[in-house]
């Protein structure tokens, strides 16, 4: 299977759900009896979560489901009037990916008294009842990128970590756990942790900011690819866009594996990142929603899917879907194995 490196983007996906609404706001619903289920797209201005977009309704196709859809565009307030729209309109299910983990508590609870199954993808909630979450375990998200910059570091020197919003589980996860293994494997590396709330503009001045007051800094860790092109930019200003072999580069890696992140770790613009499966987000969480209608039950275990359920609280079962470091060589990192860029499993070389 041959590299395809194809960036979905913002405007095609816009363009597809343009095409959606024309036949009634976001549905693909059908008169044959499928059951109708929801799914809220969390936002739609990153690379990840358009393709999130253009799997879901493919598996939920293939699953035999008829598809509602809406975009919250990060705002929990947006989300809970999305969840009341789905509620008159009668779904059997709903998928969402909550990016204020505390605050969708409410909406849940109205849904569990409606008897109307949640799944939540990419995100668990801080509080309340969902049938599933689906997710990768993003506290192995920070340990695979400490173990990666420290080994390439040899344990000391300086990152920049650009955070993901902290009121979300994910942004928090993967945040402590690339503190907690910095200070206990490689601490004589210093990190530089700086808030970014998901916005890529924000990221860039702040990696500049730091760039220009530490010009010592070899590495940094961004929570996601929200923040690339501006880190690449960043980069190319301060002359320090050069291949692994100048003396000058700067270790970066990142979490996702969009088909661009892959180009650049072929190109040696940056070196790793975290393969999030936006394929496999999409298919389980229609598969979950469906089995929560057939009025099918899961416990903690193996999955047939190279997975693993577990209770991460009293009635709470989450499936921690396999997510992949991704280097240039495939080799192993502080005990942490990767797969090459250009490797056919890898969802981000599979678009198109």
């Amino acid at each position: 299977m041959r590299l395809r490196s194809t960036l979905i983007t913002t405007a095609s996906v816009l363009s597809t759900l343009a095409l959606l609404s024309a036949c009634g706001a976001g549905t693909t619903a059908s008169s044959n009896g499928e059951p109708l289920i929801g799914v809220d797209y969390p936002r739609s201005d990153t690379d990840f979560w358009n393709s999130y977009i253009t799997y879901t309704p493919r598996y939920a196709g293939e699953l035999g489901l008829s598809l509602k859809t809406t975009n919250s565009q990060s705002d929990v307030a947006k989300l809970t009037a999305n969840a009341q729209t789905f509620i008159s309109q009668g779904v059997k299910g709903l998928a969402m990916a909550p990016q204020d983990t505390a605050a969708i508590a409410p909406t849940l609870a109205q849904l569990e008294a409606k008897k109307i199954p949640v799944v939540t993808v990419d995100t668990r909630p801080d509080s309340g009842k969902v049938f599933m979450v689906v997710r990768a375990d993003n506290r192995a998200y920070g340990e695979k990128a400490c173990q990666y910059l420290g080994t390439k570091l040899r344990g000391k020197g300086k990152v920049v970590m650009l955070q993901g919003d902290l009121a979300s589980i994910n942004g928090r996860d993967r945040t402590e756990a690339f503190n907690d293994c910095m200070k206990k494997d490689y601490p004589g590396i210093t990190v530089l942790g700086e808030a970014t709330n998901w916005d890529g503009a924000v990221a860039a001045q702040k990696l500049q900011t730091d760039l220009t007051a530490h010009p010592d800094i070899k590495g940094v860790y961004m929570q996601s690819s929200f923040a690339l092109a501006g880190t690449l930019q960043v980069l190319r200003q301060k002359g320090l866009l050069v291949g692994p072999e100048d003396r000058k580069h700067v270790f970066v890696v990142s979490n996702d594996g969009i088909p661009e992140e892959l180009k650049s770790i072929a190109e040696g613009r940056i070196d790793a990142t975290v393969s999030q499966p936006a394929d496999l987000y999409a298919k389980y969480a229609l598969h979950y929603l469906k089995a929560a209608i057939d009025g099918k039950t899961f416990k903690p275990g193996k999955t047939d899917h190279d997975s693993t359920i577990v209770q991460v609280r009293d009635g709470l079962l989450e499936d921690q879907l396999s997510a992949p470091l991704v280097t240039a060589d495939g080799g192993t990192y502080g005990g942490v194995p990767s797969l090459k860029s250009d490797d056919p499993s890898l969802w981000g070389n599979n678009l198109g």
